[in-house]
């Protein structure tokens, strides 16, 4: 086995480069109720204008505004209520002057109507009701294709899909929905020193926590994931292994044996496979080692065999190609702003990645890290939300100081609603 000398690039070099690659998976289609979270194949047409007719946007009455010129306090203009109409149904009547159509939230405005009043502005008679005030043409009507009309484009190929992207399919009529395919992920963990999670301890031997870990951060995603049994740290059978899984999978991922140590056989490994490396070491911590390489038109994510570096790994790099997969137009995380809650002064030769807990505070973010920092941590990811990215070249920070930090949870909730 060859020992290489390696040469850090930057991480945003390093995300750029997952992301140019040539590799995609194709589009299929799948029921509106499971569609969520997938990324659309085709753009989204409207088929007919929205509204599709004039309609009150509130519970009253529809009147000729022509008819309530005049109305004030002193002079209150009365109207004959001639029919009623729900949601759903359409009056028949045609409006003469001084009637009205009692009309539900969105109702087709009768015949001859411009405008609506609403409940609370009348005063009920018995035959109708009279108002204090004019009304102006089209006042509190919802006019047909205010909000879309024929030929506009609702939905964006490459655009994920979430619960609002599903009401617009429906009102469409899209039961089956252009979708491009989620890829498939094997997950194999390198190391003789892991035990699965149902063993008992043994001297330096620990349990595997990667790969149930990627799992977990897989399916959040709703990749369809295949668990390989551990691997020793021996050359045939981890070749083995995943050249198998390379042949049933749209991407492998390890976890450990990508450093340059004397049992770390993966460098070698994707050498056989004829793999384009697109980089084996990054200016960050933790992580470092972190590799991604290409081979047969697939992904192959070398992550490290600590928890907390492969963490990283996976949030930077494993999920963007995901997205990137399925041709999503956006596929990094989201970012914001914090203010840091506590100290944190160890220098930065390179960019360095924190677990951290972000909270929201009225319309304010603060961030702490989220425990103990090593990059073979385990505990404190449990307890994060987010990762600080603190720029390389820095001799640390304080508390006050604003830091950028990558969203890492969907779970992000503030203890009080401020509005």
């Amino acid at each position: 086995m060859s020992v290489e000398k390696r040469h850090p690039i930057p991480v945003k070099e390093a995300i750029h480069r997952v992301l140019q690659q040539d590799i995609y998976t194709e589009a299929t289609q799948v029921s509106l109720y499971d569609c969520e979270g997938y990324i659309l194949a085709e753009d989204i047409i409207a088929t007919y204008d929205i509204p599709r007719f004039d309609k009150s946007p509130y519970d009253g009455f529809a009147i000729r505004s022509e008819d309530s010129q005049g109305a004030s306090a002193d002079n209150r203009v009365a109207f004959e209520v001639v029919d009623h109409i729900g949601a759903g149904s359409v009056s028949e009547k045609t409006l003469q002057q001084g009637q009205a159509v009692r009309i539900m939230t969105g109702a087709q405005m009768p015949a001859g109507a411009d405008a609506v009043v609403m409940l609370e502005q009348t005063v009920e008679t018995a035959d109708g009701f009279t108002l204090r005030k004019p009304f102006e043409r089209l006042e509190n009507v919802s006019l047909k294709g205010e909000e879309t009309a024929t030929g506009d484009v609702v939905l964006h190929k490459g655009q994920r899909i979430n619960a609002g992207a599903v009401a617009v399919l429906a009102t469409f009529g899209y039961a089956d929905v252009p979708v491009y395919r989620k890829p498939t992920a094997a997950i194999i963990a390198t190391g003789s020193e892991l035990l699965d999670v149902e063993d008992d301890l043994e001297p330096g031997k620990i349990r595997n926590s990667n790969g149930p870990m990627i799992a977990a951060l897989l399916q959040k995603e709703g990749v369809e994931v295949e668990r390989y049994h551990i691997q020793m740290d021996d050359y045939d059978s981890s070749l083995a292994v995943i050249t198998s899984a390379l042949e049933q999978h749209d991407m492998v991922i390890t976890t450990g044996g990508v450093s340059v140590g004397d049992f770390d056989y993966l460098p070698d490994i994707y050498k056989v496979l004829g793999a384009d490396v697109l980089f084996n070491k990054i200016a960050m911590r933790p992580g470092s080692v972190t590799t991604v390489a290409v081979a047969q038109g697939k992904y192959l994510f070398g992550l490290s065999g600590n928890p907390s570096a492969c963490y990283s790994g996976f949030e930077l790099f494993t999920k963007p190609a995901i997205y990137h997969m399925m041709g999503a137009t956006c596929c990094y995380p989201a970012m914001i702003r914090a203010t840091l809650m506590a100290d944190f002064k160890k220098a930065n030769p390179f960019t360095r990645f924190i677990r951290a807990h972000v909270t929201l505070t009225g319309r304010e973010a603060t961030v702490s890290p989220s425990g103990f920092n090593k990059s073979g941590a385990v505990v404190s990811i449990a307890h994060s939300n987010g990762m600080m990215m603190l720029p390389g070249g820095t001799r640390g920070y304080q508390v006050g100081h604003e830091v950028d930090v990558l969203l890492t949870s969907a779970e992000l909730y503030q203890q009080e609603l401020y509005l």
